[in-house]
């Protein structure tokens, strides 16, 4: 993969793990020789993966809304800056930029940006993988509750399974490289069949 987008908070949160864990992902896809996507911030874990691919004169490209650019305060020394219009827009130009997708700890938008990524993959709107870095179990419960909702038959297990997860950034981007989306054909068709 030749760039992966990062989706993390703005904020840096209560346990320093996950700002380490989040300049240590930037390190590494740099020193892998993988451009870092991400949400254009210089401050918490944004901040900090930008910073970590930098330290190892990685490629970093940001892309912020224009209202934002204050609030998270757009970072100064990345590769390429991008100021958009709007979350859609942005998020549209990460997906465009990007070969894969890992999201670390953070809040609502980190969900958003994970979960629209996710579904654009469930419905074939793109075929590249989404990961999920479980530092220090951090998503354990959200993972418990997408399987609740696969056994509850609003996911298939198939698209649940599109979702990767893995402790270690090393694990992770290994199962990214072998990563195939599920061909269910026309699922929603068959979901009709079976009266779902």
């Amino acid at each position: 993969m030749r760039r992966i987008c990062v989706y993390c908070g703005s904020s840096s949160g209560n346990d320093p793990l996950h700002r380490s864990a989040a300049h240590a992902l930037g390190a590494f896809l740099a020193r892998n020789g993988i451009g870092l996507v991400y949400g254009g911030g210089h401050v918490g874990l944004m901040g900090a993966v930008a910073d970590g691919a930098l330290s190892e004169k990685g490629e970093v490209i940001g892309v912020i809304p224009q209202s934002l650019m204050e609030k998270e305060l757009g970072h100064g020394s990345v590769t390429e800056l991008h100021v958009v219009k709007s979350m859609h827009e942005r998020k549209q130009l990460m997906v465009d930029l990007s070969e894969g997708f890992i999201a670390l700890p953070g809040g609502f938008g980190t969900l958003d940006e994970l979960f629209e990524t996710l579904t654009w993959l469930q419905l074939s709107f793109h075929d590249k993988p989404v990961g999920l870095l479980n530092v220090g179990g951090f998503f354990d419960g959200l993972i418990d509750f997408i399987g609740h909702m696969t056994r509850s038959g609003f996911i298939r297990a198939e698209h649940a399974a599109s979702l990767l997860v893995a402790p270690t950034a090393e694990t992770l981007l290994a199962r990214m490289e072998e990563f195939r989306p599920p061909d269910l054909g026309k699922w929603i068709e068959k979901l009709a069949a079976e009266g779902r």
